[in-house]
């Protein structure tokens, strides 16, 4: 909530020696590292000074790395912020990660940006404009999708991941498929699984993605046909956990419960910090805590005490 960059006069003076490029970077990479690594405490204990630091390296110097270095910072906050259900901040912090973009002038940077924006919107329940966001993002970043730059296309494939969420949550099968076949192609283009800008972007992020579009249109029997046997071990722990729960919820709303909750378990104990805090595995603990005859089992309640949701 710093108005510093907007208003100088009311920017903190200070007469300590700016940290250098070098170390802002290294910092944003651990940073950004962390959040895939499900480590969120860490992430929340860091983000504040790196954000300080770097918006006021983008006062002194306001050239397009400066800038770039905010534009990232700006979106390892929102990510975590969507992360902790702090939906308005997070598209306060996603928007500003837009305009320091720009200043940037980097069509990657561009385009991620414009992912966490409609990311953003998406989590505060508007699918309708999210779509436009990302319709707008994808046009834009068309363009240069010729000079052939991996960043580029990931920036690009992220962005119709998002789309087709929102698309799905909105009820719109026939635009699902379409932003998903599309990322498929990107991702063919790509030709793996990369982690350009730390997006974890490639054929298996897409394939999560048609699971959890599957689930949000209610279709089961294909996040269940297409999810169990899905490799994710190359990507992110982030990634990996949250796939995990999105087939927790399929095998719970399939009526296989004791396979919900081990899969629930198996992923809290590759990433606590994800599990205790994610809607989905808090929703389903709930559910089997409130739905249980009797006593909940020693393995439920103790999870569900770990969660916070019971004492």
């Amino acid at each position: 909530m710093d108005y510093g960059h907007l208003i100088p006069a009311l920017a903190p003076s200070s007469d300590a020696e700016p940290l250098r490029f070098p170390t802002l970077e290294r910092e944003l990479t651990d940073v950004f590292d962390a959040y895939q690594a499900a480590k969120f405490g860490c992430v929340a204990g860091r983000l504040p000074a790196l954000l300080s630091a770097a918006l006021s390296l983008a006062r002194r110097r306001s050239d397009e790395r400066a800038h770039r270095l905010l534009a990232l910072s700006y979106q390892a906050a929102a990510s975590l912020l969507t992360k902790l259900g702090e939906s308005d901040l997070a598209w306060n912090a996603a928007e500003r990660s837009l305009v320091a973009a720009q200043h940037a002038d980097d069509p990657a940077i561009i385009g991620s940006s414009m992912r966490s924006v409609a990311f953003a919107v998406m989590s505060t329940g508007r699918m309708e404009p999210a779509i436009d966001l990302v319709e707008a993002g994808t046009t834009y970043l068309q363009s240069h999708l010729v000079d052939g730059r991996d960043d580029v296309l990931s920036a690009y494939g992220t962005l119709l991941l998002v789309g087709s969420m929102a698309a799905a949550r909105n009820n719109r099968r026939g635009a699902t498929q379409e932003f998903l076949a599309e990322a498929d192609q990107a991702a063919i283009r790509l030709g793996g699984d990369r982690n350009c800008l730390w997006t974890a972007f490639g054929p298996t992020n897409v394939a999560i993605h048609r699971v959890s579009t599957a689930m949000e249109l209610g279709d089961v029997q294909v996040a269940l046909r297409l999810g169990p046997d899905l490799d994710t071990s190359d990507l992110p722990v982030e990634r990996q956990v949250r796939h995990r729960l999105e087939l927790a919820r399929a095998f719970n709303l399939a009526g296989r419960q004791q396979d919900s909750i081990t899969s629930v378990l198996d992923a809290e104990q590759v990433a606590p910090e994800q599990v205790r805090r994610h809607y989905l595995s808090r929703q389903l603990v709930l559910t089997w805590i409130r739905n249980t005859r009797g006593s909940p089992s020693s393995a439920l309640q103790a999870l569900a005490q770990r969660m916070r949701i019971v004492r």
